[in-house]
């Protein structure tokens, strides 16, 4: 009987695996920067037992997410908007409560709109500035860099000329676990 190939070890997390860099596609940042934003908001989903549609064409919203829950009162699923950004120019600093983020303000108005039949939350990922670094992986995980937070923007003025900068609180962080604490406040007929 022959042997089966055992995988070789992988390096320990945080350890930049030996040997040259791969040569990575000619894709622009950007877009990679938005394919792994929507990997992040589909992981989280699927730990979160919530179901994820993609409205087409999108008018501003990029995914709607559902949830059900025998606690919910409002409905036995609940749906909430939310619109996608990924950045790598800046980030929470050691300590901050928020860090800022500019959004357009016809954006803003979208997402800060009330009273809105369905809620609607921004969720901002940070990820370093070079993609070589976005990803560890070993047999036991896979770890995305840095992380997701989300922002309820409900009421929020629109101030700036062109664009408004708003404030993300740094104890958002977006996990499966604020998903469902999400979602139970809606489904309770609360907000986000």
């Amino acid at each position: 009987m022959p042997s089966l190939a055992q995988p070789e070890p992988a390096a320990p997390a945080g350890e930049l695996p030996s040997g040259p860099p791969p040569h990575r596609g000619a894709l622009a940042t950007t877009a990679c920067m938005e394919t792994l934003q929507i990997g992040y908001l589909h992981a989280v989903a699927a730990a979160a037992g919530c179901t994820l549609a993609q409205p087409f064409p999108d008018h501003g919203i990029d995914w709607h997410v559902s949830h059900s829950a025998p606690g919910h009162t409002t409905d036995d699923e609940v749906t909430i908007k939310v619109q996608l950004k990924c950045t790598y120019q800046l980030g929470p600093r050691q300590g901050g409560l928020t860090f800022p983020f500019t959004l357009d303000n016809d954006h803003l108005a979208k997402l800060a709109r009330t009273p809105a039949a369905v809620h609607k939350i921004l969720v901002v990922m940070l990820v370093p500035r070079t993609p070589a670094d976005w990803l560890r992986a070993g047999h036991d995980r896979l770890e995305v860099r840095h992380c997701c937070y989300w922002a309820n923007l409900a009421g929020h003025p629109v101030t700036g000329r062109r664009r408004t900068t708003v404030r993300i609180p740094t104890a958002h962080v977006f996990d499966d676990h604020a998903l469902c604490e999400i979602m139970t406040r809606v489904g309770a007929g609360g907000r986000p």
